[in-house]
């Protein structure tokens, strides 16, 4: 089979169709790679590039470049929507990522709903996006991930999280209402990004968890909000990646609910049992982050290689890497799916 480009070769992956081997991705967003390693071998620093567009792209082609994953990912946090929404945000240090400092509300009944085409020209968004139009202009064959917050997590990081996830329970038209708001507004930025070349949409909702919701909340709000918004990306012919974090055991039967056209896992997981289970998935992920951070580079390079054998669609982190992690690690990760030789690595 002829090789692929980086971007043709994620297509092929996320549309089910042949391809010379599995991509090796981190979407951005709560999958950053934007590790103090690559800063320093870069000087293209955090937290500058959170708030400046040209320093965001060279930033995000910095870790292309040096990590060898085969995508760009935008943003490098995940409070750019809760910061549109009202809460405060602390933008974080060369070696800590950004937080949400304050949620903006109470509770589901306190919230204020803001007209959304309005909040999407506004705080970060125009930044982030043309990040995405200088990368997608300047590296046609690389593919950019834009990477959103997901609604359930979005939610959370407007409104108190112990008062709202009580809310879903006892006040669920509030809830709803507030899912819907912030549903909308991630549709909007969806949209904006692939206006401005984005490949490839990334959803990464931490709180949806089957540990934090249980099966029914699982599925009353995060299956409901997160494929409404995967259809509406869709809808514009562009592919959805949605992570789900933790033990997707109590929700497991409802994971193929979720209309994504891949999905990205926790390293807890079995992959090769989930994909036996639902061979319908395209499955992502899902090599430990601790291993990652850790080490050594040689139990990496293997469990990558056994991913590679079990069929896994996508090799990529199991979730967010810490910014310490070793260059080193993530390259005999990324070496390994592309058949480098350890005596070839750079």
């Amino acid at each position: 089979m002829t090789m692929l480009t980086e971007k043709q070769r994620l297509l092929a992956a996320l549309s089910k169709q042949p391809a010379d081997r599995p991509p090796v991705i981190c979407p951005g967003g709560m999958m950053n790679a934007a590790i103090v390693d690559v800063m320093n071998s870069s000087n293209q620093t955090l937290p500058a590039a959170h708030s400046d567009a040209v320093l965001m792209a060279n930033l995000a082609y910095a870790v292309h470049n040096h990590t060898g994953f085969e995508n760009f990912g935008l943003p490098f946090c995940m409070t750019v929507e809760a910061e549109l929404l009202g809460s405060e945000i602390d933008l974080g240090t060369f070696t800590c990522e950004p937080k949400i400092s304050r949620e903006v509300f109470s509770s589901a009944t306190q919230v204020e709903y803001k007209d959304i085409s309005t909040i999407l020209t506004a705080g970060r968004i125009p930044v982030v996006c043309q990040a995405a139009s200088i990368l997608s202009t300047e590296y046609p064959d690389i593919p950019v991930i834009g990477s959103l917050t997901g609604p359930v997590s979005t939610a959370a990081s407007i409104i108190d999280p112990i008062p709202f996830l009580k809310d879903l329970r006892k006040n669920a038209p509030a809830a709803h209402r507030v899912f819907d708001y912030v549903t909308g507004l991630l549709i909007g930025f969806a949209h904006k990004l692939i206006d401005h070349g984005a490949t490839v949409i990334a959803i990464g909702d931490p709180t949806a968890t089957g540990e934090i919701l249980g099966p029914k909340l699982f599925n009353e709000y995060a299956v409901t909000y997160i494929n409404k918004l995967i259809a509406a990306v869709q809808h514009r012919n562009v592919p959805v990646i949605v992570h789900i974090c933790g033990n997707l055991n109590s929700v497991k039967p409802l994971i193929a609910s979720l209309k994504a056209n891949a999905i990205s896992t926790d390293a807890i997981v079995n992959l090769k049992q989930l994909k036996a289970e639902f061979p319908q998935l395209t499955t992502m992920g899902n090599i430990s982050t601790y291993l990652l951070e850790y080490g050594p580079p040689e139990k990496v390079a293997l469990q990558a290689r056994n991913l590679l054998a079990q069929g896994i669609d996508i090799i990529a982190p199991a979730c967010g890497l810490s910014t310490s992690s070793a260059l080193a690690n993530i390259q005999a990760m990324t070496h390994t799916v592309k058949g480098i030789q350890a005596n070839e690595r750079t």
